[in-house]
């Protein structure tokens, strides 16, 4: 049998039996280059064989046949296993391909979300600037606003002291006047002791009677 493999038909070996026979010819004398062997015995072992053959090659064919169902199962079977995992594989690939596009989805809003947030803190910051110096603008008017009224405060205030002091150096004028007059009065020649005795009540202390 091939790989050799015992064939076991009713409980003889087919295998054994051929090995059997092969020994009983070859351990048979030669004379004269001629194997001598003992006919009924070969005739017998022969016999053996051929009786059990047919069924040795039924039995081969089914094992043959169970061999060929076997590998056909196991093909089957494997097929199947391919099958899957293609089926699997693809199913992965597609698994795959939806993460990695969530990533990229990701990525993108990512990306857009920061580029919105900078947007937003650029505007901020320009909005912030423009208002500072909108608030610097309006400080500095204010500013020009306190100085031009306290200015004016002043100017007014000045002008005030001005007519005040205008008015007292009128009034300090007009009593410098009248003091010039009366001391212009004063300088002027009295009258006479004569006409002053003459004057009732003008008498001098002096002349006034003792008591």
């Amino acid at each position: 049998m091939a790989n050799g493999e015992a064939v076991r038909v009713g409980g003889v070996d087919i295998q054994r039996e051929l090995e059997k026979l092969e020994e009983m010819i070859l351990d048979s004398p030669r004379i004269f280059s001629r194997t001598i062997v003992n006919e009924d015995q070969l005739l017998d072992q022969l016999a053996l064989v051929q009786i059990n053959l047919p069924a040795a090659f039924e039995e081969a064919r089914k094992l043959l046949q169970h061999k060929e169902e076997v590998l056909l199962e196991a093909e089957q079977y494997a097929q199947e296993i391919i099958e899957t995992a293609e089926r699997r594989a693809a199913q992965i690939l597609d698994e795959m391909g939806l993460i990695r596009q969530a990533e990229i989805e990701m990525k993108q809003i990512r990306q857009r979300v920061q580029q919105e947030c900078e947007a937003a803190q650029e505007q901020a910051m320009t909005e912030i600037e423009r208002m500072r110096r909108q608030a610097q603008q309006e400080l500095d008017e204010m500013r020009r606003r306190a100085i031009a009224e306290s200015e004016d405060v002043q100017a007014g205030a000045d002008d005030y002291a001005d007519r005040v002091l205008q008015d007292l150096e009128q009034q300090f004028n007009e009593m410098l006047r009248v003091v010039r007059n009366g001391r212009q009065q004063l300088t002027v020649e009295p009258p006479s002791r004569v006409d002053s005795a003459s004057r009732p009540g003008s008498g001098r202390t002096g002349d006034r009677p003792k008591k």
